[in-house]
């Protein structure tokens, strides 16, 4: 019962800091992107639109995790509110997961409009044009979608346990971008060594430095599998998808157990 009255009360800081209106401009900004970029296209305006659709919430969606874990738990300790949180006999694990189960089921309701309304301007603007090869948004969207859901969870874990230890919000947002844009980056990077050993004066040498990022950084940019709905193939799903799946699953827990010890050592005066 207490875990949900956290859910409840993280929901609540949500609305008082208007991130409902972030939201709502993040929505805008997408279905702009999406309808404006088919414009750039003159054969495939579906394909255009869905593929800077896709890259502008992968974009945003982590901006907003940031505000969200800044707003529901950063604020907590800061502001020093679990003076009257905790007043009430509660573990602090139920006050943490509670708060970060409510940031997720944001930023996934969210996800799920933003999946529903893009659809139906791709489909919407696919009327325009009749392609050689149509975008799959029936099951090959759901997955692009779910990967995207699944690259959020990573990215909550990882802002839960920053906004645990941090001492100023910046951390938080510094921490949470930087590890996204290595950890999105890296196996494309190696991929691109492989296969183009020109490039650098010493390849073999970058390709095992950067190999040695994935003993500790889950493989974000393989979540990316948009290819799959902008051409309607899933042979561009990936083969090992499900080791890939567990991977990123596991890494988002070991963040939940290691933020939820780091808040039980917490000294909270």
């Amino acid at each position: 019962m207490i875990f949900f009255f956290e859910v409840f009360l993280a929901f609540r800081l949500m609305l008082r800091a208007k991130l409902v209106w972030v939201a709502f401009g993040i929505v805008v900004v997408v279905l702009l992107a999406t309808f404006l970029s088919s414009y750039f296209s003159g054969r495939q305006l579906a394909t255009v639109a869905l593929d800077v659709g896709v890259s502008t919430i992968r974009l945003l969606l982590p901006l907003l995790v940031v505000l969200l874990s800044q707003e529901v738990l950063f604020r907590e300790f800061d502001k020093r509110y679990y003076l009257s949180s905790l007043a009430y006999p509660r573990a602090r694990s139920a006050l943490l997961l509670g708060r970060v189960l409510a940031m997720f089921i944001f930023i996934a309701v969210l996800l799920l409009v933003l999946g529903l309304l893009q659809g139906g301007l791709v489909r919407v603007i696919g009327g325009f044009y009749s392609q050689a090869t149509s975008v799959a948004l029936g099951k090959p969207y759901v997955i692009v979608l779910s990967f995207i859901a699944l690259d959020l969870l990573v990215l909550v874990s990882l802002a839960t346990l920053l906004a645990v230890v941090a001492s100023t919000p910046s951390f938080i947002l510094i921490g949470t971008l930087g590890f996204m844009l290595v950890a999105r980056s890296y196996g494309s990077i190696v991929e691109l060594l492989s296969r183009e050993a020109g490039l650098v004066s010493n390849p073999e040498h970058y390709r095992t430095s950067l190999g040695g990022l994935g003993y500790l950084l889950p493989d974000l940019g393989a979540l990316d599998v948009r290819m799959i709905a902008l051409y309607g193939k899933m042979d561009f799903l990936p083969a090992d998808w499900f080791w890939l799946l567990l991977s990123c699953l596991s890494y988002s827990f070991a963040l939940l157990a290691l933020s939820v010890w780091a808040l039980q050592r917490k000294r909270l005066s």
